[in-house]
């Protein structure tokens, strides 16, 4: 009997690639057992910015109907995973200031000891996926997390190349079967981890 986990799949997306991604992982997380919350971040770019896009418009109408993110859930939660797309290397401003909210729980020790991971996209193939994953490993490192990548621990990996994390390029189209059953596995990666955590402690 598998410890149980509850799993935040926390994200941000303009144009439907990194929620794609997100579903993924959520889809991932239910079937290796988990309790998961999927939650996308708040949108806090001026509305003109977005008219210049139709697709980033068009997703946050699709989108409507998926929960924001709280400190609740990250309170709540066992094992985070992280999404968003690749901006000049980083993470989504969006995402940075959801993260930059937690400092309350981070100095009530409620961030630590979790497992944590994050997935990316890109616009093109060398778009910074590498260094925004590790980017994101810098605020896993200050709340004290525990670092899950998916490396090479399963043949899917080996397809898609990423050990950091699920990532996908944009320019070649929507994420395909090959990189979302990558997403799928880090989730359940993280989530089997977590739950050996969780029955260690306990025992």
């Amino acid at each position: 009997m598998m410890e149980s986990v509850n799993a935040a799949i926390v994200y941000y997306s303009s144009t439907g690639t990194v929620h794609a991604l997100a579903q993924a992982a959520a889809d991932g997380a239910e079937k290796a057992g988990a309790d998961v919350r999927l939650r996308k971040v708040a949108e806090l770019a001026p509305p003109e910015a977005i008219a210049t896009n139709p697709a980033w418009g068009q997703h946050i109408q699709d989108t409507a109907d998926v929960a924001e993110v709280s400190l609740d859930d990250l309170a709540w939660a066992d094992v985070v995973l992280f999404g968003t797309p690749t901006r000049f290397g980083n993470a989504a401003s969006q995402l940075k200031a959801f993260i930059d909210t937690t400092g309350g729980l981070w100095r009530q020790g409620r961030l630590a000891d979790k497992v944590y991971s994050a997935f990316t996209s890109s616009g093109t193939a060398h778009g910074g996926q590498e260094s925004t994953l590790l980017a994101l490993a810098n605020t896993f490192y200050h709340w004290g997390g525990i670092i899950v990548p998916p490396g090479y621990t399963d043949p899917v990996q080996f397809q898609t190349g990423n050990p950091y994390g699920t990532s996908h390029v944009v320019s070649s189209g929507p994420p395909g079967d090959v990189t979302l059953e990558a997403a799928r596995y880090q989730a359940r990666r993280a989530v089997t981890i977590a739950a050996a955590l969780k029955a260690g402690r306990a025992a």
